[in-house]
């Protein structure tokens, strides 16, 4: 993707395991008087959307996007891929990606968040430092809860909160979700190619206690204290299953998450909050169907004009 963005390290505050960074990724054809788009991806995830930076800059928006610290290409070889012990911690690299963003265009800044960018972004937009830089927050299937039974959900903060206070890198491994990003992968069942070193196809997702306890705390801060004064959309999928197998279905339904818990949460978020059910959507809606997706993109461009975001 050289060719059609520039990449920008950013060096971070030392942490726990020592030497952070994280990347910053920005379209060649951004300009100085546009409004602009900020990207956060998901958990085990990066950017690879060139084709939703082409749709933002087709329709007159500057793109942008982050490989958050111990992601993608930030990830660095002493560190736990993926590894948090606060979501917090995340707030350096949107602060620094928000000063570069402002020092080149005054105008409005969108913030973008897939999954678990999208509970990221919810935070900061309650208690980021410059939450106030930001006109409109999207967020694409947000991770607003665990899709586990309710007696599972109920007990993971306090043993997340007990584990990993003893073996602070204790795991578990989640074998699903490379089924889901099968479904995603040109090599398989789907018409997306990525680094599998950095999403993978073939093993199970280590799930850190430790980032269990921070995603929990995230999920009571968002659901019990979020204020958020800006414009809000919430794009879903129309139908939630998980699978363990792979199954033709996962190509129209969210297989990650609960689109129940989506919408229960994203009502409180704060007082301009617009929810859109996707139609046979996937969990990542910008990677569904190209009908799909089509359809999701038209909906987000006319919510945008219709607040105002476009200038």
């Amino acid at each position: 993707m050289s060719e059609l963005f520039d990449f920008e390290v950013l060096n971070l505050r030392d942490d726990y395991e020592g030497k952070v960074m994280a990347t910053l990724i920005k379209s060649k054809r951004n300009k100085s008087e546009q409004p602009s788009v900020l990207y956060i991806h998901g958990f085990f995830d990066y950017f690879f959307h060139p084709h939703l930076a082409e749709l933002f800059l087709e329709n007159n928006y500057n793109f942008y996007a982050l490989d958050l610290r111990k992601c993608g290409r930030s990830l660095l070889p002493h560190q736990h891929s993926n590894y948090c012990k606060d979501i917090n911690e995340y707030f350096e690299e949107i602060d620094k990606a928000l000063d570069i963003i402002s020092y080149s265009c005054k105008l409005k800044i969108i913030l973008l968040g897939h999954s678990q960018g999208g509970l990221i972004c919810s935070a900061y937009l309650n208690f980021g430092r410059y939450k106030d830089k930001i006109s409109a927050l999207i967020l694409n299937s947000p991770f607003f809860g665990f899709n586990e039974p309710l007696v599972v959900k109920t007990v993971i903060p306090f043993f997340s909160k007990v584990i990993s206070s003893l073996f602070p890198f204790a795991k578990i491994r989640d074998n699903s979700l490379p089924i889901y990003a099968k479904s995603l992968h040109k090599d398989h069942h789907g018409e997306w190619d990525f680094n599998p070193e950095w999403k993978p196809l073939d093993k199970g997702y280590p799930i850190y206690f430790s980032w269990l306890k921070a995603i929990s705390k995230g999920f009571y801060l968002i659901k019990y204290q979020s204020k958020i004064v800006t414009p809000v959309l919430v794009l879903h999928s129309s139908r939630s299953r998980k699978y363990s197998v792979w199954n033709q279905n996962l190509l129209n339904v969210d297989g990650v998450l609960n689109i129940e818990d989506i919408k229960r949460i994203s009502h409180g978020l704060g007082n301009d909050v617009t929810i859109i059910s996707v139609s046979n959507g996937m969990h990542d809606v910008f990677l569904s169907r190209e009908e799909v997706r089509t359809h999701a993109i038209k909906q987000m461009g006319d919510w945008l004009n219709q607040k105002g975001i476009n200038r």
